[in-house]
């Protein structure tokens, strides 16, 4: 018991040394970075270290799909730049209440990687489907301007499932769920529905001004996770 919780204090140390380069690479800033460093240790002594991994896997995928074609996106105005706590909070928070419950409940497992896999798909979808010349906007499917909130398109589509699925694949070989077909599954079906609300959300509003953006990342992370708790309750 000791030993573990000395291996946990190990990995706190290096949580704090992730915080730092993530700061220094002006990737986050510095309230960014503390709250990353906060909900870290939450999962650590909550769900554990793998879990914890989950959600690096998501935070690398993410910074390198930010910076992916950043000259392009600078071009068009889509270069977000450093994050702040807000964006942290907005994807991150359910995904740690998910993490520090999941040991009381099996489908709360569903919901954390439900969240995170719609994280992942809706960074990357935005981030990559960016690229896409010829979006349209999910609720009339008329041709919008790349970056218009609400906007969707093969390119965006197809790398969000992909993430999700990276998601599902990372969870099953980091025990977070041991079965490799409902970790696929619940990530895929959680991201994507996650992802298409994101873009529901945003279409009609976060372009009228009602909501914004963490707002919008907040709620499709409940859909999420939502979907996973659900899929692990009645079909796993």
């Amino acid at each position: 018991m000791v030993e573990a919780v000395m291996i946990n204090w190990v990995y706190v140390i290096l949580l704090f040394i992730l915080g730092f380069i993530t700061y220094y690479r002006k990737s986050l800033d510095m309230f960014g970075s503390a709250v990353m460093i906060i909900m870290g240790i939450i999962i650590i002594f909550s769900g554990g270290v793998n879990w914890l991994l989950l959600i690096v896997l998501f935070l690398v995928m993410s910074l390198l799909a930010t910076k992916y074609s950043k000259k392009y996106k600078m071009s068009l105005g889509e270069f977000e730049g450093r994050r702040t706590s807000k964006n942290v909070i907005s994807n991150g928070v359910v995904a740690c209440f998910m993490a520090a419950f999941g040991g009381y409940y099996l489908p709360f497992v569903g919901g954390f990687i439900g969240a995170i896999a719609t994280a992942t798909a809706d960074t990357l979808a935005s981030e990559i489907g960016v690229l896409d010349p010829k979006p349209r906007l999910i609720t009339t499917f008329q041709k919008v301007d790349p970056g218009t909130n609400g906007a969707i398109s093969p390119l965006g589509t197809g790398i969000a499932i992909v993430g999700a699925a990276i998601i599902g694949i990372a969870a099953f070989i980091l025990g977070v769920l041991p079965d490799f077909l409902p970790a696929i599954i619940v990530a895929v079906i959680s991201g994507t529905v996650g992802c298409f609300a994101d873009s529901i959300l945003g279409a009609l509003f976060e372009n009228q001004g009602w909501l914004t953006n963490e707002h919008v990342n907040l709620f499709a992370t409940i859909v999420g996770a939502i979907v996973g708790i659900l899929l692990m309750t009645f079909v796993f």
